[in-house]
């Protein structure tokens, strides 16, 4: 749970980097408490993504992953952030990432983050 717990704050701390880093990624609220929150969510719906579908369309594009020597990934990565960013829109929440190629810019600022920060944060092993 621990481990769950560390992963969630991981994500949240990459994608705020991202917002703040790319225009088109874009976090509103009436406050800051409520831009957390939505933040903290939205991390979580990415977590889920990540968990359940990423898998599944690495799996299926295997050999595009083999073909580009796994530079294929920053465009998984892309479609993640999308599909999270189309799941944070049916569920109300105020998060919106605008095109493919800021998915992928995003996704790439992500993944260097969410990296950086589970090398320093704790395992909660």
């Amino acid at each position: 749970m621990m481990n769950f717990l560390v992963k969630t704050i991981a994500n949240a701390g990459a994608l705020a980097v991202a917002v703040w880093l790319v225009g088109k990624i874009t976090l509103t609220g009436d406050s800051t408490g409520k831009k957390i929150g939505t933040l903290l969510l939205v991390a979580l719906i990415f977590g889920l993504v990540n968990f359940l579908v990423k898998p599944v369309v690495k799996l299926l594009s295997l050999p595009l992953l083999i073909l580009t020597l796994g530079l294929f990934t920053l465009v998984v990565n892309a479609l993640m952030l999308l599909l999270t960013s189309w799941l944070a829109d049916k569920l109300d929440l105020s998060f919106h990432v605008e095109g493919f190629w800021t998915a992928v810019l995003g996704g790439l600022i992500i993944s260097i983050v969410s990296w950086a920060l589970n090398v320093v944060l704790p395992d909660g092993d």
